[in-house]
């Protein structure tokens, strides 16, 4: 099971948010078929999409993460809502890339860095928030620091991992945002720092275990307390009523073209797998 986690240090100046997404990135491998790098770009913003909708307020509210720095891979779009219930898309899931001399996989080079890392941020009335800062390495964690410290003028650290098995699937993913407060100290960073550090790649800790682990070692000497914790998964609201109006909006020409060409027109969502069929005389009942 896929869980979020979110907790304080005790003396209210660290916020720290942590998800275990393993579940939640196999699915979106398995719905586009991504190849691993890909698979780690996806499931690196969709951990990042998923804390980051967490901490938004309103049960209406959600937030996208677009992503595209001219690299093979192309567009990245996740979608959170404000639980941290996720879906994801990549434009081209079959990229390929030999991994870097260190053995990890080339994501950087996968995503690019000629671009920009998009956040929206919809509280469900007024105008979204959105906000855009260039791409720093295209690895996905450290430009999710940056968009915090341009955007938002927030500090942040931000970890994020995905790790894929032999044969393609995931074996771990998730990761934790680290938020400091007004009142932070020079020797509270010192510390905190070295417990990152201490910490170590995401993937190693929630192989074994919980986003729990990650509190405490990222929390060390601290004494967090936890503020809330719910289990999270890869969800798509795509429905046949939100289809129907898709097709109403592409216009009476668009639809008359459809019932013409085809017996049968089918829509597919692109963030999940399922396929919506309309035969030409459900098509022509559109117009009305």
């Amino acid at each position: 099971m896929d869980k979020l986690i979110r907790a304080i240090s005790d003396d209210g100046l660290i916020k720290l948010t942590a998800v275990s997404l393993r579940h939640a990135v196999e699915r979106g491998r398995q719905i586009h078929r991504s190849l691993p790098v890909v698979t780690a770009a996806l499931g690196r913003t969709m951990s990042a999409a998923s804390m980051m909708g967490a901490m938004l307020k309103g049960d209406d509210s959600s937030i996208t993460i677009r992503i595209n720095g001219g690299g093979p891979v192309g567009s990245i779009i996740v979608v959170s809502d404000s639980g941290g219930n996720v879906r994801g898309y990549v434009q081209n899931p079959a990229v390929d890339l030999p991994k870097r001399p260190d053995g990890k996989l080339a994501v950087g080079t996968a995503v690019g860095t000629d671009g920009l890392i998009t956040v929206t941020k919809d509280f469900g009335f007024g105008d979204p928030y959105v906000g855009s800062t260039n791409l720093v390495s295209g690895e996905i964690a450290e430009d999710v620091a940056a968009y915090y410290v341009e955007s938002e003028q927030v500090g942040a650290a931000v970890a994020l991992g995905v790790l894929v098995d032999r044969d393609q699937s995931v074996l771990a993913a998730g990761g934790y945002i680290v938020e400091l407060l007004p009142g932070a100290t020079e020797e509270l960073l010192i510390a905190l720092e070295q417990n990152i550090r201490t910490t170590g790649p995401v993937t190693d800790t929630l192989k074994d275990h919980g986003p729990e682990a990650l509190v405490q070692q990222v929390l060390q000497g601290f004494m967090p307390r936890m503020l809330e914790a719910h289990p999270v998964e890869y969800r798509c609201y795509c429905s046949r009523e939100r289809v129907v109006k898709a097709l109403i909006s592409a216009g009476p020409a668009a639809l008359a073209e459809m019932a013409v060409g085809e017996d049968e027109t089918e829509v597919t969502c692109q963030f999940c797998d399922a396929v919506h069929r309309f035969s030409a005389e459900e098509i022509l009942g559109l117009l009305g």
